[in-house]
């Protein structure tokens, strides 16, 4: 899968390609990453690459001609890539997104700086627009790395065990269960009883009451939409009867 990063400061992309997950990635071909740096389809000695917006107001705009001469270079390397533009606007990127993203053939990755992009830039060459959150960053190279990240452990092969993509959290729209590893105790506290018994049943069993507390506990929203399955109806369920008997025996005892 080929990735390529749009932008004005194409070093960034250094330090994420050559560590990790995503370094194995591309040393075994699975995954190319590539910059492109606007300035070079930039004219004059400067390469200027922003001008003052029309109609006045603060900070400056992303100048048409280099970013779209970029953009059409990049689509010329990588045919049917898909092109996304980083940006406050876009569509909130999630777990659903990256799987999808992860049967592209390619994506390029456009990254605004300053006040945004010309927007005929964005009628013209963006196929989609999207956000990692509802905040602003310097720029979409953060973001663009965030989404690559997320996206290339979805890819075939990266991964050394094939099922991990499939345990993260929200792959199943619960977040991931408790992690535990030696040693069996620390700081007082043992890793529970059921992770060591070799039981496997009992060990699924668990680490999906895990998960769902987890995610009542800390994204409870996660669990408003969600069609529950039969063994997570009968988990909540036996909390139901836990909570309610707590409670009649907290009445009996201030009557």
């Amino acid at each position: 899968m080929n990735f390529t990063v749009v932008t004005i400061f194409p070093g960034m992309l250094d330090a994420f390609a050559s560590h990790g997950i995503v370094r194995r990635a591309v040393e075994s071909g699975r995954i190319t990453i590539g910059a492109i740096d606007i300035r070079d389809f930039a004219e004059g000695r400067h390469r200027v690459t922003d001008d003052r917006p029309y109609g006045g107001g603060s900070g400056m705009v992303m100048k048409p001609e280099p970013l779209a001469g970029a953009i059409r270079c990049a689509r010329d390397a990588c045919p049917g890539a898909k092109t996304i533009l980083l940006s406050p606007q876009g569509r909130r990127f999630d777990q659903s997104e990256a799987r999808v993203l992860a049967e592209c053939r390619g994506i390029v990755f456009v990254c605004g700086r300053y006040e945004g992009v010309d927007e005929r830039v964005y009628e013209n060459h963006i196929d989609d627009e999207l956000s990692i959150g509802d905040y602003v960053l310097s720029g979409g190279e953060l973001a663009a790395m965030v989404v690559m990240d997320a996206v290339i452990r979805l890819v075939p092969g990266v991964l050394g065990n094939e099922n991990s993509p499939e345990a993260d959290s929200f792959s199943d729209g619960l977040l991931e269960h408790a992690q535990y590893t030696r040693p069996p105790e620390f700081e007082g506290k043992p890793v529970p009883d059921v992770l060591l018994s070799g039981h496997h049943g009992d060990v699924a069993r668990w680490r999906l009451e895990s998960s769902l507390v987890r995610t009542f506990l800390k994204r409870p929203d996660l669990m408003e939409k969600r069609r529950f399955s039969v063994e997570e109806k009968r988990i909540l369920q036996k909390w139901s009867r836990a909570i309610e008997s707590i409670v009649r025996e907290d009445d009996r005892e201030n009557e």
